[in-house]
């Protein structure tokens, strides 16, 4: 091995993710909540990044918990949408899978040594600041707040990877919005297809198809 530590790669073809280009998306897996997650994962990758999620592994040995942290830490970015937060169903009981995640990428950020490896994250919240109720100890961040609109969810992602040193020939937020109804549609093929569980493979293939289309 070189003097120089070599970048670490997984998979292969097109395929094959760096982690200092992948992004872990941190957010509800609902049916209500499927078109914006299409939209988060088109747009990260028309922004030259590679999303990375707990859906992606097929595997029930580990327990989920080890396979999001291990998704986490072989990410350098991770976004985390924190706009459902909140009570819901007779119980007016809040989800906070999404809050739990966000410590995890925080604590890897913390263990990172090297600047340059150093994971970076990216928290989204509500518009107003009803997130200081149930998580204050973000009011020091200034996480951008968002509409819950599908719309708003991809400004958000678009505007802050665009602007990380990894990001790579990043198309306009108008182009995601133009290839948006192909790739939903490409998912909802892919979700009759496969049960509504897609192989996580054929979803970043998807993407990165219509990115393709888009110029990206």
């Amino acid at each position: 091995m070189s003097a120089k530590r070599r970048r670490e790669h997984f998979g292969i073809g097109a395929l094959r993710f760096d982690p200092a280009t992948s992004v872990f998306l941190n957010c509800p897996y609902d049916r209500e909540y499927q078109s914006h997650f299409d939209a988060a994962v088109l747009a990260t990758i028309c922004c030259g990044f590679t999303p990375r999620s707990a859906l992606e592994s097929g595997t029930v040995a580990d327990p989920r918990m080890e396979r999001i942290m291990r998704a986490i830490f072989q990410s350098k970015y991770s976004i985390h949408d924190l706009t459902r937060c909140k009570g819901e169903g007779d119980a007016n009981l809040a989800r906070f899978n999404m809050p739990l995640e966000l410590g995890i990428a925080m604590a890897c950020r913390s263990f990172t040594r090297r600047a340059a490896q150093r994971h970076d994250w990216l928290a989204i919240v509500p518009a107003g600041h009803q997130y200081t109720r149930f998580i204050s100890d973000l009011g020091g961040f200034d996480p951008p707040p968002y509409n819950g609109s599908e719309r708003g969810l991809v400004f958000a992602i678009m505007a802050w990877l665009a602007t990380r040193v990894d990001a790579i020939g990043t198309l306009s937020p108008q182009q995601v919005f133009k290839g948006l109804p192909e790739f939903k549609s490409e998912m909802r093929s892919l979700r009759k297809t496969w049960d509504k569980r897609p192989p996580w493979a054929d979803v970043v293939l998807a993407a990165l198809k219509i990115a393709k289309q888009l110029g990206r």
